[in-house]
């Protein structure tokens, strides 16, 4: 299950360049593509992939940031600004 704070979607209502943002961020995540980590939280959720443990990827610039979480039973998906972690 994908699921948005109330922030983000609030956000994708007003602003589509922000919805090609978070969509795009979505599709790199599915990819496998951690967006802009260090190489060792790379290593890491590509380690917790293959050990069911929990994935955060972050997308985005200083002005425009999301994370995406995926819990270890890979059951949620949340899609969120840093400042709501």
């Amino acid at each position: 299950m994908l699921v948005m704070t109330n922030n983000v979607n609030e956000r994708l209502a007003l602003d589509t360049s922000f919805a090609k943002f978070v969509t795009n961020a979505i599709a790199r995540f599915l990819r496998h593509d951690w967006g802009e980590l260090c190489e060792e939280d790379t290593k890491a959720n590509d380690w917790a992939i293959d050990n069911d443990a929990r994935v955060l990827a972050a997308y985005g610039t200083q002005d425009d940031k999301i994370w995406i979480i995926q819990e270890w039973d890979r059951s949620v998906t949340t899609v969120l600004f840093p400042s709501e972690y």
